[in-house]
């Protein structure tokens, strides 16, 4: 459909004091790093600084086309480019199999176990889930795709969301550490669950620094491919999904969006009063009816505003791919369950399986919300030891729709993507690796130690025909830049 990655970040938690007395999250994280990448020979680490934060060995890309580095003491995984839904999925998984691979390797998988979330319910931190959709430079950014864009990505949470018991407030303004103090998930009988992990941090609808702003779209001009053809939209507000299933149907939909905004097509006349007030609201209401503020004073419902979007896609796109007609067949599906009865969604939905279990689990323990043994299970549902997981236990009782094989995720744990970049960078870099030859590895660029760059600005061609002539390039002169344009 579209070129995509997405950006995972991984929390650590230790469950045995024998481990927890000599290592810490932070050092485990590195410990797992260093492994996948000296011992397993997963692909090549840095030798150089990226940028102030990410020294020389913090990290590395994959010979899956990924890439896994250390941000702030956790691991994150960045996906390489993908073109179709099922392997962006594929890819996605990739990297819980290969930490747990390193976890087992290394004696300590039954002490150990990371997890795919987005909150920490004691500290109030946020764990960050980015997608990154490629799109053409010719579509107007700021005044039109970016208001396009906003109601839909506003409301999709009523499918994409991991759902959450409780919910997150910063405390008053500190003077003397000069931030607000994160403060512990908090629980009352009008906020005992929502739908979405992301909608209490996200504080701004558009903005340019990920580091300063958490906002729904970051503005930050940064294509990683040729700047005059291409643009890398951003995305922060999205939780991290464990159903593959939401996770295909999130990106999915988006992608659709995009491709109606690419194309020209004429989208839903609607506007938000407050995006980011209406994300929250959205993702707190119990009731499930998301009522939602226009700027035109009516007030509508985030299934409508979500219908009108699908409405454009299937009068223009309906027919285009496959991919294109599942995700079109599933949206529809979806906004009419959830108009009926969003429990029917158990299968699919993260959010709606996660309230179920915890109603369940509190129905047989004659517990309420306010007990703290539900944030403690609301954290088991997202580890990703298939042991320990309880979504993985409906995975295994076929109470949960899957999209991919695991067939598919180990194959994509060590080779990259057919039809991207991905392929022509991993074999570039298993070339190199075997002289000894890289400086530095980029996601568009690949700099030797010659002085040679070979630049791989179209994410969409697969630079095997440079791959395949790599040892004619290395006899080029220094800072000769290579970029070869073929068919593929």
């Amino acid at each position: 459909m579209r070129i995509c990655g997405i950006e995972t970040e991984y929390g650590c938690l230790i469950e045995s004091e024998r481990v927890a007395r000599e290592f810490s999250p932070d050092t485990l994280s590195i410990l797992v790093k260093d492994h996948l990448f000296y011992a397993n020979d997963v692909g090549l680490l840095d030798v150089q600084y990226r940028d102030r934060g990410e020294p020389p060995r913090n990290g590395g890309f994959l010979y899956n086309g990924g890439r896994l580095y250390i941000d702030m003491g956790h691991l994150e995984y960045a996906s390489p480019e993908c073109l179709s839904l099922r392997d962006l999925i594929a890819y996605e998984r990739a990297a819980d199999f290969l930490l747990l691979q390193a976890l087992e390797d290394l004696g300590i998988r039954d002490d150990v176990t990371f997890v795919r979330n987005n909150i920490d319910h004691v500290t109030g931190a946020t764990f960050g889930y980015h997608e990154n959709y490629l799109v053409s430079r010719d579509v107007p950014f700021e005044y039109y795709m970016v208001p396009a864009l906003m109601p839909f990505l506003v409301t999709r949470q009523i499918y994409a969301g991991a759902g959450r018991v409780g919910f997150h407030e910063e405390d008053e303004y500190d003077e003397d550490y000069r931030r607000r103090r994160r403060v512990a998930t908090r629980v009352t009988d009008e906020v005992p669950y929502q739908i979405s992990q992301r909608s209490d941090h996200i504080v701004a609808d558009q903005y340019e620094w990920v580091q300063f702003t958490r906002a729904i779209i970051n503005t930050r001009d940064e294509p990683l491919a040729d700047v005059s053809r291409f643009r890398r939209i951003h995305l922060l507000l999205g939780d991290t999904n464990m159903s593959e299933y939401a996770t295909m149907l999130k990106l999915g939909t988006t992608m659709v969006v995009l491709q109606l905004l690419e194309e020209g097509c004429p989208m839903p006349p609607i506007s938000l009063v407050d995006p980011v007030m209406t994300l929250r609201d959205i993702s707190r209401d119990n009731t499930c009816a998301w009522p939602v503020d226009l700027d035109t004073g009516r007030t509508t419902s985030a299934i409508e505003v979500q219908g009108a979007y699908l409405a454009v896609a299937e009068r223009y796109l309906e027919g285009s791919s496959q991919e294109v007609d599942w995700v079109l067949t599933e949206w529809r599906a979806t906004l009419e369950a959830l108009a009926g009865d969003p429990m029917e969604l158990k299968d699919r939905l993260d959010w709606v399986a996660k309230k179920w279990l915890l109603e369940t689990f509190m129905e047989e323990e004659d517990l309420t919300w306010h007990d703290p043994w539900l944030q403690s299970l609301d954290l088991d549902y997202h580890k990703i030891d298939p042991e320990r997981s309880l979504y993985s236990d409906l995975v295994e009782e076929n109470m949960m729709q899957r999209v991919v094989r695991n067939a598919a995720i180990s194959e994509a744990m060590f080779a990259p993507p057919p039809d991207t970049r991905a392929l022509g960078r991993s074999l570039i870099m298993q070339r190199l690796a075997q002289a000894n030859l890289v400086r530095q590895v980029d996601w568009d660029t690949v700099h030797l130690e010659t002085g040679v760059a070979v630049s791989m600005t179209d994410p969409h061609r697969t630079y095997e025909n440079v791959a395949a002539r790599i040892d004619e390039v290395l006899r080029r002169e220094p800072t000769q830049a290579v970029e070869q344009r073929d068919d593929r």
